[in-house]
């Protein structure tokens, strides 16, 4: 029995949908103006994958996506090699260095504990992130997880650890939004932030 052929514009469908955030409606959408008015960028869309796809990989050091073995935060020799915050993605890391307010360096552990999809300490490298630790340079480790359910189990996780080894662990402080009112804001919030006041 012969396999029903995948029509090529199905095939960029399906490849789209791999995107967070990314239905069917939307792949279709962005698969349909590409091929209609953007071919040009779609080639070029195409040559970034493929080129990003062979040259980008982890840091040796970090962990986070780089085009050289160290990335360019770990081999900059003016951060203070004192405070190393732990962080989920590259995403986050991206959005700390925006701030302009963090001097230090980085562990990115490219995820968080999550039990339900057979995640544990072991995939995202605790013990590298242990024995990086414990080098004698590093003082203080930032918790910089997400506020989520595994965020937040990831951050225990790694305190516990971490504390047994004596280091000094802290974690991002929680509160309400810059510009916001009281009265829209979600009772949780709150609550943290009268618990981390300072």
């Amino acid at each position: 029995m012969q396999k029903p052929t995948v029509h090529a514009l199905d095939a960029l469908i399906q490849a789209l949908r791999v995107l967070p955030g990314v239905g069917a409606k939307s792949a279709s959408r962005m698969a349909f103006h590409l091929m209609q008015h953007e071919r040009s960028a779609a080639l070029q869309l195409a040559a970034a994958l493929e080129h990003a796809s062979e040259n980008v990989r982890h840091c040796a050091t970090c962990h986070t996506l780089t085009e050289t073995e160290i990335c360019i935060l770990c081999a900059d020799t003016q951060r203070d090699r004192s405070k190393l915050c732990v962080v989920e993605t590259p995403a986050d890391q991206a959005a700390i260095e925006r701030t302009s307010t963090f001097q230090g360096l980085y562990f990115v552990l490219m995820g968080k504990l999550s039990p339900l999809d057979g995640i544990g300490p072991n995939d995202l490298g605790f013990a590298k992130l242990a024995e990086r630790c414990t080098d004698g340079v590093v003082q203080e480790v930032i918790l910089a997880t997400n506020f989520t359910g595994e965020g937040e189990a990831t951050a225990h996780v790694i305190a516990d650890m971490l504390k047994k080894r004596g280091l000094r662990v802290t974690r991002l402080a929680r509160g309400v939004p810059a510009g916001s009112e009281l009265e829209y804001v979600d009772l949780g919030t709150i609550a943290h932030a009268l618990n981390d006041r300072r």
